[in-house]
């Protein structure tokens, strides 16, 4: 074959419009809604044919029109308004300047997927979404922050769905050169590159950058011409090929993306790795430190896993990859010999129980063992990881299990419609956007006209009606079903209360859960007076047929000819279907099986543009609800039978909807407006967009993570990770020592009952052993116990040491004020201490009396 010779021929904008191409190639122009107006403005067709895409936009343009644009004064003047914006809010005085002024840190950000928006098509669901709008807040906050990921050649799929309702996937090819990405180059103009060592030879990656506002994101592409042809597929697709792709994709993330950062010249202190996937870079930060400050591989381990931070999002232990040992063994083996530990323990520390050998290697538990900072995405994930990963820590209790919980958001601006931003700025005030977190801003929604909420929230709806039958006459000729588009303009009604569900179709988020009875449904939805009407849309993994029969199920209950007005499912879900979905809605629905929701970001979008929530009291909703913003499905049962679960709720959902929904929705005044359903909206409005967006989200993981991470990164690095030995020093003197500590007595003052308000005088006796008295923390542990004869609540009092010792053997004293009536307990228990460092649980070391 001849020698290809590449060049890139990008569009040759007048003089006059130079500040598209900025504006282009930074997507704060994308969350903005004034400055997606201008691009819009410049040919409206060719906007919607790109994705909105706007370096795509400017190359398809053609040159004379380009030139009409440039003597246009209305364009003009917007341009100059638009661009006069974005360098404001590129040099404005940020949140974290002003709260954080002196403050050094660097976050790094790790994710297998963004979702950025739609014409960045590297994302596939829920965590992609999070972690894009994660970054736009912390652009937002002005945060010391970049990202790491992977930059797929095709992406996540494109969805069809055949004429038999059965989804389709295809993969078109990403042209990364007419994206809003760039191609990090040398002072030679060469591109910058990393190597990753596999076992048939190093890997070459490039590394892209998209523009995130104030923040940079890179990503690593292994489509490199020098690769093997296997090679140059890791970057091919998301979430793509067998377990042997996923460990050389996350391979690449991990330890390619702490390479890449250091290609860069980025030195984070902090990495937060979201999600497991990324859990390898642990190794590699190792590995590095071990190399640049001479130390050993426990020394160096302190230093990174006191910095590095981990969110989890996977509430089932079968939804966290786990890898056999064999695959880890050849891809990652090698590694056990560069950081100076055995296969044993390298192979240990991926698993729950260390010493097991048929333990396969858990990404989750990698990333658990090397991050004192960890979190789930809400409060009951919170809790349901604690006990999901309680064997790393043996004997501590599953409330103290060191698993925190930062209830996952979403970006603001990111979701709102133009309609509603107008609103807010005319009631809410001018700088309503740069505190999104203030609720004494959100309380004046109340000074919303009811009339003009309502007008504003039916041209979103009206618009939504149009986009579904643009989108189902789109569908229909692509099958070859013609002879049905005459009949689009049937489908749904900007009257008649509209509900959307869209998601990815994982069968635990239960999307048929309604058709369980069709004929109460039925009823619903052709009911004369007050009917209802449905808005589907969603993705199943390409490997999950019971996802897809779902999809099916609904495509075919779409066609009855009774109900095809009334119900539409929208394929090919992506960001942009998203934001017509949430913007028009009046209801968004959400039926998980408790408690499998994570967290769910999806029902926290539609209260931005007034809609409310009917969802199972599970991830994010347990903590959103109040009565009057929206609707529970059940009341947070759980049940230990699927199909008995499933039933019950699908009758309770049918009963929210008849009971409350429908006759609220329709109860209208003399003047036509649904008083109570606006009482609603506002509610909703008011009580969510104020805590569940992600400015709160990140202000959160910046002072409950980022900077007490950054702190111990600091204080351990010093003297060349001085720190750092002396810790790990310290743990391993103890952790020899420890099988000598026991509690050998404990005593109350007294047996009698105790009058409220009353102290228990407590006396225990601790044998230390070798251990130093100085090296342990001796506590109470007491509360109310349960039913079960279990301390529930418990608190922590830390025990003073008296004056009784023999030797090692030292009494311990303290009390219990009993602020509580009822029957209550206590227990003795020893734990390690350090007064340099807090630390947090560490496992295996905890003794009870």
């Amino acid at each position: 074959m001849p020698t290809i010779h590449r060049f890139v021929v990008v569009p040759a904008l007048p003089e006059k419009l130079k500040a598209l191409n900025e504006l282009a190639y930074n997507l704060w122009s994308l969350w903005t809604y004034e400055a997606t107006n201008l691009f819009s403005r410049l040919d409206p067709d060719t906007w919607e044919l790109t994705n909105h895409n706007p370096v795509r936009l400017l190359s398809l343009i053609p040159q004379e029109k380009l030139q009409v644009a440039a003597e246009d004064e209305g364009f003009l003047s917007h341009l100059q308004r638009i661009s006069a914006e974005f360098h404001a809010y590129m040099d404005a005085t940020t949140w974290f300047k002003q709260h954080h002024p002196i403050n050094k840190a660097k976050v790094a950000y790790f994710s297998a997927e963004y979702g950025l928006h739609e014409c960045l098509p590297i994302y596939s669901g829920g965590l992609g979404i999070l972690s894009g709008d994660h970054l736009k807040s912390a652009s937002d906050l002005g945060l010391p922050f970049c990202a790491v990921g992977l930059l797929y050649r095709q992406g996540y799929f494109r969805q069809t769905l055949n004429p038999d309702g059965w989804q389709q996937e295809s993969y078109p090819e990403n042209d990364f050169f007419t994206m809003p990405i760039t191609q990090m180059i040398d002072d030679q103009k060469k591109p910058i590159t990393i190597k990753v060592e596999y076992p048939n030879g190093p890997v070459t990656a490039y590394i892209w950058k998209i523009a995130v506002g104030r923040i940079n994101l890179y990503l690593l592409d292994t489509n490199v011409p020098e690769n093997r042809p296997e090679d140059r597929e890791i970057t091919a697709r998301l979430y793509g090929g067998d377990q042997d792709m996923r460990v050389r994709q996350e391979l690449l993330l991990g330890v390619g993306g702490i390479r890449a950062l250091a290609a860069l010249g980025i030195k984070p202190s902090v990495c937060h790795m979201n999600e497991g996937h990324s859990a390898f870079l642990s190794l590699e930060r190792i590995r590095m430190i071990m190399a640049q400050e001479n130390l050993t591989f426990q020394d160096a381990r302190e230093l990174v896993a006191a910095s590095n931070v981990f969110t989890t999002h996977t509430p089932v232990p079968a939804g966290n990859d786990a890898f056999p040992l064999e695959l880890i063994d050849r891809y990652i083996g090698p590694y056990a010999a560069k950081l100076g530990v055995s296969k044993h323990d390298f192979f240990g520390m991926g698993r729950l129980n260390q010493a097991d050998g048929n333990e396969p290697f858990g990404m989750t538990v990698l990333a658990l063992r090397m991050a004192w900072h960890c979190n789930g995405v809400s409060k009951l994930h919170g809790e349901v990881s604690r006990n999901m990963w309680q064997r790393i820590w043996p004997d501590v209790p599953a409330q103290e299990i060191p698993i925190n919980s930062i209830t996952n958001g979403v970006h603001t601006q990111t979701w709102m419609s133009d309609e509603f931003a107008a609103l807010y700025n005319r009631y809410l005030g001018g700088t309503w956007s740069e505190r999104p977190t203030d609720h004494t801003i959100w309380n004046r929604v109340d000074r919303i006209p009811d009339s003009e909420l309502w007008r504003s929230h039916e041209r979103k709806k009206e618009r939504l009606v149009l986009f579904v039958r643009q989108r189902v006459q789109q569908q229909l000729i692509r099958r070859g079903m013609a002879m049905d588009v005459h009949r689009v303009e049937e489908l749904l009604d900007a009257e008649i209360l509209t509900i959307g569900f869209a998601r990815r179709f994982a069968t635990y988020k239960r999307a048929t859960l309604l058709l369980r009875n069709p004929e109460r449904l039925y009823r619903l939805l052709s009911d004369r007076d007050r009917p209802i009407q449905f808005v589907f849309a969603g993705k199943a993994h390409p490997r999950d047929d019971g996802g897809k029969r779902f999809i099916q199920d609904i495509a075919h209950f779409c066609r009855r000819e009774e109900i095809r007005p009334r119900m539409a499912f929208i394929e090919d879900y992506d960001m942009n279907v998203a934001r017509y979905l949430t913007q028009g809605v009046d209801v968004w629905l959400n039926t998980p099986r408790r408690p499998l929701e994570a967290s769910g970001t999806s029902g926290m979008k539609g209260p931005i543009n007034g809609a409310m929530n009917l969802s199972v009291l599970d991830g994010w909703w347990c903590e959103a609800i109040n009565g009057q913003n929206g609707w529970a499905v059940g009341n947070g049962e759980e049940y230990n039978n699927d199909e008995y679960q499933d039933e019950i709720e699908s009758q309770a959902l049918f009963d929210v909807l008849e009971r409350e929904v429908i006759p609220m929705y329709y109860d209208r005044g003399p003047d036509g407006l649904p008083r109570r359903w606006i009482a609603g909206m506002k509610n909703s409005m008011r009580t969510v967009c104020s805590v569940f967006n992600t400015n709160r989200m990140v202000q959160q993981y910046l002072e409950k993570y980022y900077l007490p991470a950054d702190g111990l990164f600091v204080k351990l690095s010093e003297g060349h990770g001085a720190g750092a030995t002396a810790l790990a020093q310290w743990k391993t003197r103890v952790s020899s020592q420890w099988n000598g500590v026991k509690v050998r007595s404990v005593e109350a003052a007294t047996s009698e009952p105790m009058m409220a308000g009353g102290k228990l005088k407590i006396f225990a006796t601790v044998e230390l052993g070798s251990v130093s008295p100085d090296d342990v923390r001796v506590e109470l542990y007491h509360g109310l116990l349960d039913g079960n004869g279990n301390i529930h609540n418990a608190q922590r009092t830390t025990m003073a040491r008296g004056s009784n010792q023999e030797g090692n053997t030292i009494q311990y004293v303290g009390s219990i004020t009993g602020q509580s009536c009822g029957q209550q307990g206590f227990s003795i228990r020893v734990l390690p201490h350090n007064e340099q460092v807090h630390l947090r649980m560490e496992p295996g070391m905890i003794r009870w009396g």
